[in-house]
């Protein structure tokens, strides 16, 4: 068979967008054996220029950069195109816009995979930009499904988890124990799961580990790309 070409607009941070290559490339040679691999294109931008976006709401700004990123990466010949960041999908319609290929969206699958499970209110476990902006939770209401978000404190401490800690390639054991704390409050509160709503929190949590279902959107997001690149149709 002859794979479609994924295309990753990556960098936000390094340390998650490698989890979408390795991930990738390993769900590839899985499904269909030998030494296959992934057909990736992926433009990886400065992280700190994004990040310097968001922090002075620069989100316009933000859409045109990744617009024209996914452009580029359709011109290589790039047959989808994913986010690899859950934050930057405030600015997706942008992007979806600019290009001529499938845009898959991180929300929508992961708003899937939870209706499949029967979960309806889940925790969403995000950057304060995710989990305060209110476009996740708008999309996710489209199918049914009411995210709730921790306190405000807890808002402060996920998102300073993410971006001093995830984000620089550190795993702290204190911050785990924090976070899984947070999912127990929530369960307590009527959350009947818990979204990994932002691409390192797989780096820190387990899905399989917490006192509520957890669903791993980074994964749900790779799965999607997989199954678009390697059918038959």
């Amino acid at each position: 068979m002859e794979m479609r070409t994924i295309g990753l607009i990556g960098g936000m941070s390094f340390e998650g967008s490698a989890v979408y290559y390795r991930a990738i490339n390993e769900a590839v040679r899985q499904r269909l054996g030998g030494l296959h691999s992934a057909d990736i294109i992926m433009h990886s931008v400065d992280f700190q220029q994004i990040v310097d976006m968001q922090k002075s709401g620069r989100w316009d700004d933000a859409g045109k950069k990744l617009a024209s990123v996914g452009k580029g990466l359709t011109s290589a010949g790039a047959d989808c195109i994913l986010i690899c960041a859950v934050t930057m999908h405030l600015v997706a319609d942008a992007v979806e816009d600019a290009i001529d290929v499938p845009f898959i969206h991180i929300i929508d699958e992961t708003a899937r995979a939870l209706s499949a499970a029967g979960c309806r209110k889940p925790l969403l476990l995000a950057t304060r930009y995710t989990m305060e902006n209110g476009f996740y939770a708008e999309r996710m209401k489209r199918q049914g499904i009411d995210v709730i978000v921790p306190d405000p404190d807890g808002r402060t401490l996920t998102h300073n988890i993410i971006f001093d800690e995830l984000c620089a390639g550190k795993v702290l054991d204190g911050s785990r124990q924090a976070l899984i704390a947070l999912v127990e409050e929530a369960r307590q509160q009527g959350a009947d799961s818990v979204i990994f709503g932002c691409t390192e929190i797989c780096l820190i949590l387990e899905t399989d580990k917490l006192p509520l279902p957890g669903f791993d959107s980074t994964s749900i997001h790779i799965k999607a790309a997989v199954d678009f690149a390697t059918r038959n149709d």
